[in-house]
């Protein structure tokens, strides 16, 4: 038979050994100064000793904190990998009670072994079921924007025209700037790398032609709408989603406002007008760019001007337009959507944020693929 005593701030601890029994008696105060020590005492004599079964008697504890059952809890869960038997005896209910409080919680906290083929079901059961919630609030906003609409073209006065005025100025003219530069470059881009492959036959001056069809009926609009999914769609989710963590929308509501009337639809309306005029600019300073291109190769502005204008064709021009004009309604419409899909949390404006300006450029490309179905059955 082996014992021992030891002492550690406050705390008085026994250590018998009998067979392969080992067991340590402990007195006073169990608490965040000592624990520590008493767990390196404790566990230095269970190395040295290597029990079958350790028994903590606990009888003469009188205080124990968190930091003391916490120690508890961790000799409990070493026991499997050291390959011994813990018991804890005469321990007082309330410090029972804490114990087995930190052991659910570190159960809860613990994640279970997942089989592969169940964590496969499991997410594409999450993800169908996302896709279904995504698809209902869209069609239910959806619905809701449409009788909002309805409701202002039977009576005008509804609509917030101010309101409507100063957003088409934010996500219009302050635009301008970053429009045109884009606008410039692209033509500038797009002018070089078709002179490259139509020098190859001798008709660079065709090059004005390709980048005029190219800018009014395609990439104008799209790099637009490019560009305000993420200027301005991306705004209108953030402003829509702090409203949304303030619970202003929920003011709103209790005082008697429509959200969507009164939110989204000045928003929509701006972006209806306010892309295909961006739009224009962009197209026409990437007519710019590339008629520095051609400059630079030598062809006169008068010629460049001219295969500018037999290329330009009305329907090719309003085609364009509308164009634009759908892609500013999708992604106004999908920016206050993201907004008022916002949760609570600190990064939920963020996360609206991105799903607006992912969802805007999504819907914007299988937009232009739809228009560039129905154009080439119109013709156009």
């Amino acid at each position: 038979m082996n014992s021992g005593v030891e002492n550690n701030r406050g705390a008085h601890v026994d250590f018998e050994s009998v067979g392969r029994e080992l067991r340590v008696r402990l007195c006073g105060r169990v608490d965040s100064y000592n624990s520590g020590g008493l767990y390196f005492s404790i566990t230095r004599q269970i190395k040295k000793h290597s029990p079958g079964e350790v028994v903590i008697d606990a009888s003469e504890v009188d205080y124990c904190d968190v930091a003391g059952v916490a120690l508890f809890s961790w000799l409990l869960s070493q026991q499997q990998k050291k390959s011994y038997k813990l018991i804890i005896q005469n321990l007082r209910e309330d410090f029972k009670l804490l114990l087995e409080r930190l052991k659910t919680e570190q159960r809860e906290k613990t994640k279970p072994t997942i089989n592969p083929i169940s964590g496969f079901i499991n997410s594409t059961g999450r993800g169908a079921c996302l896709l279904v919630e995504e698809t209902f609030d869209f069609v239910s906003f959806t619905g809701e924007l449409t009788s909002a609409f309805g409701s202002i073209l039977l009576k005008p006065r509804r609509l917030r025209l101010k309101d409507t005025f100063v957003i088409a100025e934010l996500a219009g003219v302050n635009a301008f700037g970053i429009v045109s530069l884009i606008g410039f470059l692209f033509g500038l881009i797009l002018a070089f790398q078709a002179a490259i492959t139509l020098k190859l036959f001798a008709a660079e001056i065709y090059t004005a032609d390709l980048v005029t069809i190219s800018l009014l009926r395609v990439m104008g609009p799209f790099m637009t709408a490019i560009i305000f999914a993420a200027r301005s769609g991306s705004a209108f989710a953030a402003e829509l989603g702090t409203m949304k963590i303030n619970e202003e929308i929920d003011a709103l509501k209790t005082m008697g406002f429509e959200p969507v009337r009164f939110l989204a639809v000045p928003r929509v309306i701006a972006g209806f007008f306010v892309l295909p005029l961006l739009s224009i600019f962009t197209s026409l300073f990437g007519l710019i760019g590339a008629g520095i291109v051609m400059l630079v190769m030598g062809f006169p502005l008068i010629t460049f001007y001219d295969r500018v204008v037999s290329a330009a064709d009305m329907p090719g021009f309003i085609g364009g337009f509308v164009k634009a004009a759908v892609f500013g309604v999708l992604i106004s419409a999908i920016g206050c959507l993201r907004g008022f899909q916002t949760k609570q949390g600190s990064q939920a404006v963020g996360i609206s944020t991105t799903r607006a300006v992912v969802s805007g450029i999504v819907l914007t490309v299988i937009a232009e693929g739809v228009f560039a179905v129905i154009y080439y059955f119109l013709d156009i």
